[in-house]
């Protein structure tokens, strides 16, 4: 009988758990702030413990639905009123900017100069003249404005009019088409059979990614 609940309970847990996350929202671990983060960690931890009480398992399911709302609840409220965003979530610290390094805005945000010059170098910056401004970020990332001798070209510097790229939209994936996004496109099956036959491609099967875009440029992906 107890392993019959504890099943039970371990279903129901994890359904739960699946809809707080979609009530809550989707974010990676490296975009999660502090609290949301620690949140997150709490909830895991007792939807761990409701799959196994068995004898109260309504206490840590009540605990989870607090938790959530409090969760919702703040993120409704940094909507609405964004002067809490600075308290509730933290705000970006200039690090660096036009050639000074602000050692007090350092400390604030807990860096010491090797983690600040390592943080530089995952992106790129080996040469700390050719950063204009250094962010640190409520996410614990840092965001760097490049001078403007040392930031990529762009076709605006250099004249030029590219044309617009669109969007790419996959209409077989694993030899199965995707019916929605033909239709999204404005294209039926005998366009893509059409497609197919053009490629030299006898059928939907062999193909493992095919993508299309706007302008009904496509590209497949054979199975290999």
């Amino acid at each position: 009988m107890d392993f019959i609940v504890l099943c039970l309970t371990s279903i129901f847990s994890y359904l739960t758990l699946f809809i707080m996350t979609k009530l809550i929202g989707y974010k990676q671990i490296s975009q999660l702030d502090a609290f949301d983060y620690i949140t997150g960690i709490t909830i895991g931890s007792i939807a761990a413990e409701f799959a196994t009480d068995l004898e109260a398992p309504w206490k840590p399911f009540l605990a989870m639905v607090l938790y959530a709302t409090a969760t919702i609840l703040l993120s409704i409220i940094t909507r609405k009123f964004p002067k809490t965003r600075k308290y509730l979530n933290g705000s970006s610290v200039i690090i660096m900017d036009n050639g000074k390094l602000y050692q007090e805005n350092l400390k604030k945000a807990k860096l010491d100069l090797n983690e600040f010059l390592m943080m530089c170098r995952e992106q790129g910056y080996f040469d700390l003249c050719s950063i204009q401004t250094a962010l640190f970020e409520s996410n614990g990332k840092i965001t760097i404005l490049p001078s403007s001798q040392k930031r990529p070209a762009t076709p605006a510097d250099l004249q030029l009019s590219p044309r617009q790229e669109l969007l790419f939209f996959e209409i077989i994936m694993d030899g199965i088409i995707i019916e929605k996004n033909l239709q999204n496109l404005g294209l039926d099956q005998n366009w893509l059979k059409k497609q197919l036959k053009e490629h030299h491609i006898r059928s939907e099967k062999e193909v493992f990614l095919a993508l299309c875009g706007k302008n009904q440029n496509i590209a497949f992906y054979k199975r290999q």
